[in-house]
C-alpha cells in the first residue's frame, strides 16, 4: 500500500509553484480556451485543468469567469510600447509590421485572436468595449496629443485593427511590389493620422 505522502506527491506532482505564477498560467490558459471556445462554451474546470491548477484557485484568484475573463482582457490590451513610439518613424514602423506575417509574434497573433472573438459575442462585447476606453483609448488619445485628439484616436485604432485583421486573413507576408506599394501608402495613411491638425507639437 503506498504511503500517504507519496499518494499525495503523485496526484499532485512534486512541484510547488508560488501564487503569481499561478496566477499567471490560470490567466494564460484563460487567454487560450476563450480565444479558442468563445466565453459562453469556456468552462473553468477545463481552465484550471490546463493550468495545473484547482477551480478553487480561480476562485480566489479572481472571484469568477467574468471577473477572470476581464483580467485576460486588460492583460490582452497592453500600451506599455508607448514610450517608444518615435512620431517620426511610427508610421513606417507600423506599416512594415503590418506587411509581414501574422504569425511572426504568434503571442501577439493569439492575443489579437482572443480580442477578435470578444469583440463577437453579445455577452463579452461590452466588457472588451471597457477594456478598450481604459487600456488602448486612453493611452492613445494621451499620445497623439493636440486637437481633436479623442476622435483622431478612435481613428488610428480603428485603421491599427482593420490592417491586423487583413493580416490576419492574408496569413503570409507581402513581398516583390506589391510590399513596396503596400508599405508607401499605408506609411502615408498611419503618417495622416497621427498628425496634429493644429500644425503644432502635442499638448
Amino acid at each position: 500500500m503506498a504511503h500517504p505522502k507519496a499518494a499525495t506527491l503523485e496526484r499532485f506532482g512534486p512541484r510547488k509553484r508560488d501564487a503569481a505564477a499561478t496566477r499567471a498560467a490560470i490567466l494564460d490558459a484563460a487567454k487560450a480556451h476563450f480565444a479558442r471556445s468563445g466565453y459562453d462554451r469556456t468552462l473553468l474546470r477545463d481552465i484550471a485543468t490546463e493550468a495545473g491548477a484547482d477551480v478553487a484557485l480561480i476562485q480566489r484568484y479572481f472571484g469568477g469567469k467574468e471577473a477572470l475573463f476581464a483580467a485576460a482582457l486588460k492583460e490582452s490590451i497592453t500600451t506599455e510600447r508607448l514610450a517608444e513610439w518615435d512620431r517620426r518613424t511610427f508610421a513606417h514602423e507600423i506599416a512594415s509590421m503590418m506587411a509581414g506575417g501574422a504569425h511572426q509574434n504568434e503571442e501577439r497573433t493569439h492575443r489579437f485572436q482572443f480580442l477578435l472573438r470578444a469583440a463577437t459575442s453579445p455577452t463579452t462585447a461590452p466588457m472588451l468595449n471597457v477594456a478598450m476606453r481604459e487600456r488602448f483609448m486612453g493611452p492613445i488619445r494621451d499620445w497623439l496629443g493636440g486637437e481633436d485628439a479623442p476622435a483622431r484616436a478612435r481613428l488610428l485604432a480603428a485603421t491599427f485593427i482593420g490592417f491586423l485583421v487583413e493580416r490576419l486573413i492574408r496569413d503570409e507576408p507581402l513581398a516583390g511590389r506589391e510590399r513596396e506599394v503596400f508599405i508607401k501608402r499605408a506609411t502615408a495613411m498611419f503618417e495622416a493620422l497621427v498628425a496634429n491638425p493644429s500644425g503644432g507639437e502635442p499638448t
